[in-house]
């Protein structure tokens, strides 16, 4: 996959992420009912969430969603109306995804013979003690 094609939440999300996306799609009703549910039950939790939306730009913005930066993302694949640059952007982004596609899979393979290496080494070792454990039985 790439950036182009994945959305702007990570694969594996952790809860502070997967919350906060929960809120962006319910609404900034929800973001002001858990800043004040915050003051209420512990006050520097609202502090913190007021704190967030104000830093993030979601207590001003029209809408709370991350949809500006997905726009923008399929902006790009839009045609510009001009061939030759939209050929030359087609090659670039076609050669940038072979390359991470090939990158990736090098990846793979250098942690498959990390991987080799290690479990190699260890049945060595296993190997080592066995025998030392066999010559040390027959001297006793």
């Amino acid at each position: 996959m790439t950036a182009l094609s994945d959305h702007a939440v990570p694969q594996n999300p952790g809860w502070l992420s997967r919350a906060e996306a929960w809120m962006d799609d319910k609404g900034k009703g929800a973001w002001i009912a858990a800043m004040v549910l915050g003051f209420i039950f512990f006050w520097p939790v609202g502090l913190a969430l007021l704190a967030y939306m104000i830093w993030s730009k979601r207590m001003f913005s029209k809408s709370c969603s991350r949809r500006k930066s997905w726009h923008s993302q399929m902006s790009a694949m839009k045609p510009s109306g001009n061939s030759a640059f939209d050929a030359y952007k087609s090659d670039t982004l076609a050669r940038l995804e072979r390359e991470q596609q090939e990158f990736e899979s090098f990846l793979r393979r250098l942690r498959d013979a990390k991987d080799k290496a290690e479990f190699d080494q260890f049945m060595d070792e296993r190997a080592r003690e066995n025998n030392d454990e066999a010559e040390n039985g027959e001297r006793a």
